[in-house]
């Protein structure tokens, strides 16, 4: 008789992904397309995906109860194990669905969350992501800790806050305020920083853009330096700065950001405050443009928006349109502006002409 063998490998978690909209042009092929992108970059395999226009919200569920049926036939078929919607579901909402359903159930924010919460390397990221999942979580408490008791760990349930779940209102209200302060100490190391680096005569540029649009590696062709990049979103989350020799007289301090990305939360937005304020204080901003992504336009239009949001929207700009490799020649670009330059990261093609604008930017 033959003996039983046991896999030991973990199980991918399987993912079915819901879009959301109150606007009948809604793309949501763009729209589904990035949110399967998060979704794989938290580890999950999209296995299916379905959307709606709505014309008005359904307290309880958000989406109409024919959708609700519709889709609990499709999760059930495909044996999906968490449902992401994409939208920012209130926590009796994801409590509704999951129980309609029967599989946990993740809000577009919650998966960021979770993403953050696997990227984070300093111990400032831990902090600032920790933060941002217990303002998220404080509203959600019960519905988190049913979600948590039925389906245990994986997506939406990892990070340093996800300890936090069993403790009471007041001690995560004690644990914000803890975390807050931490973070306000940090903001005032990060001041004496920029202080000292004013006082160098140092130029500071700030490399900004969509998550994904190959800002790591832009760093890593100019600097030579050896920073993480990868092809998923929020691959990296904290800040990297660089001295870099332009010219024999000119020597900058290049600091790669983090991401920005569509409907970003105004709760995220402000916990990485700190970290977008490098953009805020930079004497000049290269914002990186993945043009082979059919919506790079809308991507450039969120970056300027969060830019602006953050009081970083009058610093000039060089827009770097990079990954051209990808798409050209077989799609020409319209003529370019003195700000504006072609480059590929990946092959090193541009780049003299990119040193040679920033040098004259600065001038």
């Amino acid at each position: 008789m033959r003996n039983k063998t046991y896999s030991t490998e973990k199980k991918q978690e399987t993912a079915f992904l819901v879009g959301y909209s109150f606007r009948k042009s809604t793309d949501f092929k763009e729209e589904l397309l990035e949110l399967k992108r998060l979704a794989e970059s938290a580890g999950l395999k999209v296995v299916g995906e379905d959307a709606q226009v709505v014309k008005d919200i359904t307290p309880g569920t958000l989406l109409g109860s024919g959708k609700v049926a519709e889709i609990a036939d499709k999760v059930q078929a495909l044996s999906a194990d968490v449902v992401i919607v994409d939208a920012n579901l209130t926590g009796s909402q994801a409590s509704n669905l999951s129980n309609l359903w029967g599989v946990k159930v993740l809000d577009r924010m919650g998966l960021i969350l979770d993403i953050f919460a696997l990227r984070a390397v300093s111990g400032e990221g831990k902090l600032q992501v920790e933060l941002a999942q217990l303002k998220y979580s404080l509203p959600r408490l019960s519905s988190l800790q049913r979600s948590e008791g039925r389906f245990g760990g994986g997506v939406g349930m990892r990070g340093p806050g996800e300890t936090k779940l069993e403790l009471n209102r007041r001690t995560i209200d004690r644990r914000i305020k803890k975390l807050t302060d931490d973070l306000k100490a940090v903001k005032n190391g990060r001041e004496l920083t920029y202080k000292k680096r004013e006082s160098s005569n140092k130029k500071q540029v700030a490399i900004v853009g969509y998550t994904n649009a190959g800002k790591s590696t832009l760093l890593n062709l100019i600097t030579k330096a050896d920073i993480y990049a990868d092809d998923k979103l929020f691959a990296t989350l904290d800040t990297t700065s660089r001295n870099v020799y332009l010219a024999q007289d000119l020597q900058i301090i290049l600091t790669d950001t983090v991401g920005f990305i569509n409907k970003l939360p105004h709760d995220l937005v402000e916990a990485f405050a700190s970290t977008l304020e490098e953009a805020k204080m930079a004497d000049l901003i290269l914002h990186v443009v993945d043009v082979s992504n059919s919506n790079f336009k809308g991507q450039m239009e969120t970056v300027n928006k969060t830019l602006a949001k953050i009081g970083a929207g009058n610093i000039p700009q060089i827009v770097v349109y990079n990954k051209v490799d990808a798409v050209l020649p077989a799609t020409p670009m319209v003529a370019l502006k003195d700000n504006e330059v072609l480059i590929s990261a990946k092959k090193n093609i541009g780049i003299d002409l990119l040193k040679e604008k920033i040098i004259a930017a600065l001038a």
